[in-house]
């Protein structure tokens, strides 16, 4: 009896889904819970494993198709034969038969060439005239003018994932119903360079994960939080909500788009545990295997730009949290110290902020905090 390959759901929030590649097609034999079909939502992608080891026997729904929750879009037959077609449905990545010549157009073959095309051995049937003797062309004393290659001028429409769909609305609508700014502040990173080049080994070694700087300022981002809780809240109607938790959600590059996946109680976290959590996260978000429930609930959020090589920019708060922190490449620069000038690896810093919910001294002495327990590290083990 066929198996039915059914819509799972994928949150609670999610009723719709788009129909990504199918990864096999009728006629295929599949191993139980190997993938069989992508499905993408406005949140993640994920894949649809198969029910029962067999062979699939038909798909009801073509890429980019949508389907409901619930709904079937394919059948597989259980530790069974395909149909004797091999399809027995449609399928987006069917075999078309090969087109055979019809008789008549075998004999009329010959017909196609052209007489002078046909090679007439010397001394055989009719006289035929001499071919002109053709003279060797001089070599030209100017060189001949290379004309560009015409590249035809083309546009490309392709539909925008549901991911890519969702992060455009979210963008759109952080801009149009917050008081978005913008403030700025640089931080020398000499101490945290020395302690993780002085204790990364250790680290490694006890951990099996290296010690990267996020965690640094995740534990710095949430001192900061405590100071000015507001950053940590959010408006709900005319009510503003605050938290005594720490929902931390940081941005990676995924796939399909930017996601952000969420630390969960990042104040309970220690580094080891926070950078496994991002090491994970940013695998998972590059192989489209993140979940639903990871996207959802942060209370603040950190973008690293970083990674890219951005120097400077704004980001964008993700609704409906109240602050985004940007960090940015480490570039070494001048600086004055103690009446000197030296050069330091610095990094600048943004926050971006509800203006409606968050004043900029708020602002200003959030991101001062951050530049104090990063340029002295202990401040964070002893919270002072």
């Amino acid at each position: 009896m066929a198996v039915e390959l059914v819509v799972p759901s994928v949150g609670e929030s999610i009723s719709e889904v788009e129909i990504g590649d199918w990864l096999k097609k009728p006629g295929d034999p599949v191993q139980e819970d190997e993938p069989v079909v992508v499905i993408e939502t406005e949140k993640v992608t994920v894949e649809l494993p198969a029910p029962a080891t067999g062979t699939i026997t038909q798909t009801l729904k073509r890429k980019g198709e949508k389907a409901a929750v619930g709904d079937v879009i394919g059948y597989l037959e259980p530790n069974g034969k395909p149909s004797p077609s091999g399809k027995g449905g449609r399928d987006s990545h069917a075999e078309r038969e090969p087109i055979r010549a019809k008789p008549q157009d075998a004999k009329r073959e010959p017909d196609r060439a052209k007489p002078q095309q046909i090679p007439v051995a010397p001394g055989e049937g009719l006289e035929t005239p001499e071919p002109p003797v053709e003279k060797p062309v001089e070599e030209s004393k100017t060189p001949p003018t290379l004309s560009k290659p015409q590249t035809p001028r083309e546009e490309q429409i392709i539909p925008m994932s549901p991911i890519r769909r969702r992060i455009a609305e979210r963008l759109v609508e952080a801009q149009k119903n917050a008081a978005l700014l913008t403030t700025f502040n640089q931080v020398d990173m000499s101490a945290v360079i020395a302690l993780r080049h002085r204790h990364q080994e250790s680290f490694r070694t006890k951990y099996q994960i290296k010690l990267g700087l996020m965690s640094f300022f995740v534990k710095a981002s949430i001192e900061g939080l405590k100071l000015i809780p507001q950053l940590n809240a959010e408006i709900r109607g005319h009510e503003v909500v605050y938290r005594n938790y720490y929902d931390i959600g940081i941005a990676v590059g995924g796939g399909k788009g930017l996601v952000v996946p969420v630390l969960r109680n990042a104040e309970r976290l220690s580094f080891a545990e926070i950078e496994g959590a991002i090491a994970d996260f940013a695998e998972r978000a590059q192989a489209n295997r993140l979940k639903v429930d990871e996207l959802q609930g942060g209370t603040f959020t950190i973008s690293n730009g970083g990674v890219y090589g951005s120097m400077l920019s704004t980001p964008i708060v993700n609704p409906p949290q109240s602050g985004v922190l940007g960090l940015h490449a480490i570039e070494d620069r001048p600086v004055a110290r103690d009446g000197a000038v030296v050069i330091r690896p610095m990094m600048y810093v943004a926050l971006t902020y509800d203006h409606r919910i968050v004043d900029g001294r708020e602002a200003v002495t959030f991101l001062k905090r951050i530049k104090d327990v990063i340029e002295d590290p202990p401040r964070m083990l002893l919270e002072i």
